[in-house]
């Protein structure tokens, strides 16, 4: 298992398929974009399934989430998915996207044995979207929606980002969007893992002033029926039920003693946070013909070194030097 020295033990596993995005959403990238990881240093299909696999078989993943950057452009996909559903013992199967290209896709990867999705949506304008992500692709994220869940990718849910000032006025439609159309809306504090450098905990929009803006408008209620566990998202129930809205404040509400993630980054490097400043190289390793057991003990020894927290609020705390295009969320 992979267990840390807080006892601690990451079952979740997220691994970034891609550095490279078809969007350039402010929070994350400049307009230009950034220098992408060379081909030679990405972990090739076989590669990604070796550590994936040992992962499931011998360290206790019992959830594999692929991200990015943006997964759909990897273009073996569909088959890493199929092979991650042939897993004895089969693991959840999920995916973080931006949801350009899930119309052509979501059948396939449904097909292939993904089990639900979740897609970024900060806005629901057209010209809003355009200035956050820099392309006009809004249509496109909301037809790759519905395609999900056609294909019984369920529940779908939808990451937003709220920014003061841009989109922090569209708590609400957001919110009731979703519930006219049956995906779960999850409001994430802004992070500080723009490429740029630029996040401010003044303009970050905090979990509490997001449920000030949803109490508004609906009836919003914590949900103490259910354990939380080590979900990162607070579950708030709406309007009475059976709908729900989660918030994650990963910056106000840190849940850091409950956290049982694990990151391996698509150059194969072993991250225990997103806020990570340091790595595990698996990659070299595996390339060096290193056989199962020492891949295992690597990995071990990466989790043992994790961190109490993220520190954010301590007054040393570093931005990592990697964008979270480059870690996969």
């Amino acid at each position: 298992m992979l267990v840390d020295t807080f006892g601690r033990t990451a079952t979740d596993l997220r691994v970034s398929l891609t550095d490279r995005c078809n969007l350039r959403c402010s929070y994350c990238m400049p307009p230009e974009g950034l220098d992408w990881l060379p081909k030679p240093e990405l972990l090739t299909d076989d590669e990604v399934m070796r550590l994936v696999g040992l992962a499931v078989r011998d360290l206790g993943v019992t959830e594999v989430r692929y991200t990015g950057g943006e997964p759909l452009l990897r273009r073996g996909l569909p088959d890493i998915v199929r092979r991650t559903a042939e897993l004895a013992p089969r693991p959840q199967i999920s995916l973080t996207t931006n949801g350009i290209g899930l119309d052509r896709l979501a059948g396939p990867l449904a097909d292939a044995g993904l089990d639900r999705v979740n897609v970024s949506l900060d806005t629901l304008d057209p010209e809003t979207f355009k200035r956050l992500a820099h392309r006009d692709r809004l249509d496109d994220v909301l037809t790759g929606l519905a395609a999900a869940r056609s294909a019984g990718l369920e529940p779908v849910k939808i990451n937003a980002v709220l920014m003061r000032g841009i989109n922090d006025h569209e708590a609400v439609p957001l919110l009731r969007y979703c519930l006219d159309h049956g995906y779960r809306l999850r409001f994430i504090e802004q992070m500080p893992l723009d490429a740029q450098h630029g996040w401010t905990r003044h303009d970050m929009i905090t979990a509490d002033e997001i449920l000030e803006r949803l109490s508004a408008a609906f009836a919003i209620a914590p949900d103490e029926e259910h354990d939380r566990g080590s979900a990162p998202a607070e579950s708030f129930i709406v309007d009475g039920g059976p709908h729900m809205v989660g918030v994650i404040g990963s910056v106000s509400r840190p849940f850091c003693g409950a956290c049982d993630r694990v990151r391996l980054t698509a150059d194969g490097q072993v991250r225990n946070c997103l806020f990570a400043t340091e790595e595990s190289n698996l990659r070299d390793a595996l390339r060096a013909g290193a056989d199962d057991a020492e891949l295992a003990e690597r990995w071990r020894k990466a989790v043992r070194a994790k961190r109490a927290g993220h520190g954010i609020d301590d007054p040393s705390f570093l931005q990592p030097a990697r964008p979270m295009s480059a870690i996969g969320g």
